[in-house]
This record gives structure tokens, C-alpha cells and sequence, in this order.
């Protein structure tokens, strides 16, 4: 492992991910000014939440140790590229970004916005089961020849600092905040049992690459200049399997947490629903529901009925 000193003076340029952080800088500020014009007080401690953890934490990982060293070291590209899909996401997430569009772009811009998110595409990967199928692929990647290309052509650099962060809030951000996501409490129970069955083969990739003998992704040689406290391939190719087997089981954590929400605010949807009918209305539903089981019944043969 890195000395600390070495961790907090490792920092380097990464123009990507500054400009990222300054459209999306940009963009929140404007949205908390908007607010305020119409007179909504926006709380300070979403904006604080958002600026420092959301967007403190893409910058650490971008400029930070993690940006220095992920090229060479396989565990710093895992712990680099799992937090940026995962992490970062739920701690932007944390400042409401959506919640905040809505309040402050009026009722074209919330319409517009609204489209976006009913988008076929948005609410695939705004599902629990897609996203927990697109993190066991990201993982199953680094099992492959193409771990290396994509941990050290700048290229991929480029793409991955880009798109990974974007892809993760995709699938995070409609999930957590409110009014964003309509989900059907039986759909819901099925996602539940569905993510609890992929947490565990999320450790898959991590332990095959604890485990392997052999170097997966073909780079065998230690970059030129390395420092001391590197490890050599094979223990650093070991070190991001346990990185990532950990990651990969923890990161499922805030799902199963995020599907308890979304199962929580539908059932109290549907119960504020049957508040708002009338006893007339209420009346015709049971009668409705008592007549479908009549029917049901009377379709049964009558051994079943005994």
C-alpha cells in the first residue's frame, strides 16, 4: 500500500473531468437561483451535499492519487472506475439535482424534463436490474485482455472519466429521488429477490482474479521508474480482485436500500390513492373485486370447490 504522503501529494490534471465539474457546477448553481426567484428557499445543506460530497468526490478520484496511478496499478483503476459508477452517483444524488430542475425550470422545462425521464432508455437503466447487470459486466471486463487498453490508453481515459459518472447517475438518480420512478409494488418484491441473487455474483469476477495464477489482462511487466511500496503484477492483480469483490458487495447495499424506498413511497402512492376516493367510488371497487372472485369461483370445477 502507498504511504499517506504519497496519497495526499499525488495529484494531477484531468481536463475531462474539469469541465464536467464545471458544467454541472454551473448548472446547479443556476437551478438554485432559479429556485429562489420563484421563491423557493433551496436548503444549504442540499447545496453543500452536492458541491462538496458529490462533486468533491469526482474531483478527488479525478485528480487525486486515484487519477495519478490508475493507469499503472490495476487496484487503483477498480477502486477508480467502481466509484465513479457507483459511489459518486448516489453522493450527487444526495443534493437532489432533479428535485431542484423541477422547482426551478417552470412548467415547459418540468414537462420537457419529464419526457427525458419516461424515455424508454432512461428508465432501463434507471432500474435496480439493469444496473446491477451493467455493474457485474463492467466488472466482468477486468477478467479480460481488455483491462489493460482500458487502464492505460488515454483514449479510454478520456471516455470512462466521461461516461462512467453520467451512466452511473442515469441509473441512480431517478431511483432516488422522488416522483421520478412508478414502480408496481410486486415488481418491486421481484427486482428485491432478483438483486439479492446478483450480489452474490458480483463476487464472481473479484474472486477469479484473487484466485488466478496467472495475469488476465496479458501485462505481465511492471511500468519502468515504479515506486517501491508497487506491487508486482500478480499481488496487484490480487489486490483488485479483493478491491473489487468488496466493492462489488457493498455497492449492491445502497440498491437493496433504494428499492426499500421506491417499495415504501409506492405503497404510500397507492394508500393515498384509496384516501382520495369517495365512499361511492370505494363501494364500486369492492363491489368490482368481489364480483371477479364470483366469477373465478364459479369457473372452478367443483371437486376444487369441496
Amino acid at each position: 500500500m502507498p504511504p499517506w504522503e504519497v496519497v495526499w501529494t499525488s495529484w494531477t490534471p484531468n481536463w475531462p473531468a474539469l469541465v464536467l465539474l464545471l458544467l454541472a457546477a454551473a448548472f446547479y448553481a443556476r437551478g438554485v437561483r432559479a429556485a429562489g426567484s420563484r421563491g423557493i428557499t433551496w436548503p444549504w445543506w442540499r447545496t453543500a451535499t452536492f458541491y462538496v460530497l458529490g462533486l468533491g468526490s469526482f474531483a478527488v478520484l479525478s485528480f487525486g492519487f486515484t487519477g495519478v496511478y490508475s493507469h499503472d496499478l490495476r487496484w487503483v483503476f477498480t477502486l477508480k472506475e467502481t466509484s465513479y459508477l457507483f459511489i459518486v452517483p448516489l453522493l450527487v444524488a444526495a443534493g437532489k439535482p432533479l428535485t431542484l430542475a423541477r422547482n426551478s425550470l417552470g412548467a415547459a422545462g418540468a414537462s420537457r424534463l419529464e419526457k427525458i425521464l419516461n424515455h424508454g432508455v432512461v428508465r432501463s437503466l434507471s432500474n435496480t436490474v439493469v444496473a446491477a447487470l451493467l455493474g457485474l459486466g463492467m466488472f466482468s471486463l477486468f477478467l479480460t485482455p481488455l483491462f489493460y487498453p482500458l487502464r492505460t490508453s488515454p483514449v479510454w481515459d478520456v471516455v470512462l472519466t466521461v461516461f462512467v459518472p453520467l451512466l452511473g447517475m442515469l441509473m441512480a438518480v431517478p431511483i432516488i429521488e422522488d416522483g421520478s420512478t412508478k414502480a408496481v409494488n410486486a415488481l418491486i418484491v421481484v427486482e428485491f429477490i432478483y438483486v439479492f441473487i446478483e450480489l452474490l455474483a458480483d463476487a464472481v469476477p473479484g474472486i477469479l482474479m484473487r484466485l488466478s495464477p496467472g495475469i488476465l489482462d496479458g501485462a505481465g511487466r511492471i511500468a519502468a521508474g515504479h515506486r517501491s511500496w508497487q506491487p508486482g503484477p500478480l499481488r496487484d492483480q490480487q489486490m483488485a480482485g479483493d478491491l473489487l469483490w468488496f466493492l462489488a458487495e457493498i455497492v449492491d447495499l445502497p440498491l437493496i436500500i433504494l428499492m426499500f424506498v421506491r417499495f415504501a413511497r409506492s405503497d404510500r402512492h397507492e394508500a393515498r390513492s384509496f384516501d382520495d376516493l369517495t365512499d361511492d367510488e370505494l363501494d364500486a371497487l369492492n363491489r368490482q373485486h368481489l364480483s371477479g372472485h364470483g366469477q373465478a369461483a364459479a369457473r372452478l370445477p367443483a371437486a376444487e370447490l369441496e
